[in-house]
């Protein structure tokens, strides 16, 4: 699967959040994900919100977090990420630090750009995580277009080139999900990731009593599945294949993730379905990946990116380019 500059061995990513810490990517990368994105990362250590803040609702399989972001700050994730091995792909997702005013939050992003685009291989803009005050405003236009506007700068002297992605939330209204597509056309960049957890608890069928018992927080799994969907498909329409589209939210089988490629997202990122999965769930999502790859007459997962979209036209037999690999 060739993205982003990188060509990955499965389309199945680490979401962020799972490895936080940058300490994990290695082992992660050998129980089958393509790739890792590491953090959220922000530019001063912090610990987060104050604990219980991560909870299981199993009747949904889903997870209720309100983590806020605790990570070690950009330095010690910077000097963890330069001592990996290069072959694999590791990408930043960097936020807000929660003591910084909002009105200040572009230079806080500079400063974990400047010290982790030299080591990446791309980066993501959280804008998107309800558990960080103020945080989700910044996907309004005009924050956006500042926000791009520094790292785009920063990035001109730390890393020319290297991918910039946008990371946002399934509660977004239609007309704010097209004003972000069209501003990540205009604005050029590499592609945006979509959705981050939820804090709209109509989602739950059978929890939503012991949710709120647990307090605010973001809810994310099988919940997620069809809004992560819908969004998905809308960037699509608004965006064609002029972004790098990247899923999350609810994929739990290869079937979930082969309607998402179909559906128009290049890659497919994972975490609520891993945490209950556990260490050989990413190589069953690779198999079952490549089994409906090749009933499908192909060996290459790639010609099949939006070919369940109206625009879609591709022959799902032509000549593959790129195999999916599998443990």
């Amino acid at each position: 699967m060739r993205a982003l500059g990188r060509t990955f061995p499965s389309p199945l990513v680490v979401a962020a959040g799972v490895d936080k810490d940058a300490t994990a990517f290695d082992g992660l990368a050998l129980i089958g994900f393509g790739a890792v994105e590491v953090g959220t990362v922000t530019a001063q250590p912090q610990s987060g919100n104050g604990r219980p803040r991560v909870y299981r609702l199993p009747r949904e399989r889903a997870l209720l977090n309100r983590m806020g972001f605790p990570n070690p700050g950009v330095g010690v994730v910077a000097e963890r990420l330069h001592r990996r091995d290069r072959s694999r792909i590791v990408g930043a997702n960097i936020g807000k630090t929660a003591t910084v005013p909002i009105e200040d939050a572009p230079a806080d992003y500079c400063a974990s750009v400047r010290r982790l685009a030299p080591l990446a291989d791309y980066l993501v803009l959280n804008v998107s995580s309800p558990n960080t005050p103020g945080l989700t405003t910044m996907q309004a236009e005009e924050p956006l277009r500042s926000l791009i506007a520094a790292v785009r700068s920063e990035l001109a002297s730390s890393r020319p080139g290297l991918p910039m992605l946008l990371k946002i939330g399934p509660d977004l209204n239609d007309e704010e999900i097209d004003t972000i597509a069209a501003l990540a056309v205009e604005l050029e960049l590499d592609g945006i990731i979509a959705v981050n957890t939820t804090v709209d608890p109509s989602c739950l069928t059978h929890s939503a009593t012991e949710a709120a018992s647990y307090g605010e927080g973001g809810i994310s799994g099988a919940p997620l599945k069809e809004r992560g969907l819908t969004v998905l498909k809308r960037l699509r329409a608004r965006a064609g294949g002029q972004l790098v589209l990247v899923s999350v939210g609810g994929i739990e089988t290869p079937a979930d993730a082969w309607e998402r490629i179909r559906a128009g997202a290049t890659l497919v990122q994972a975490y609520t379905a891993f945490v209950y999965g556990g260490p050989l769930w990413p190589s069953r999502i690779n198999r079952g990946l490549t089994r409906l790859v090749r009933e499908a007459g192909a060996t290459s997962i790639e010609q099949f990116i939006g070919a369940g979209t109206s625009a879609a036209g591709v022959s799902a037999r032509q000549p593959p380019t790129v195999h999916v690999a599998h443990p």
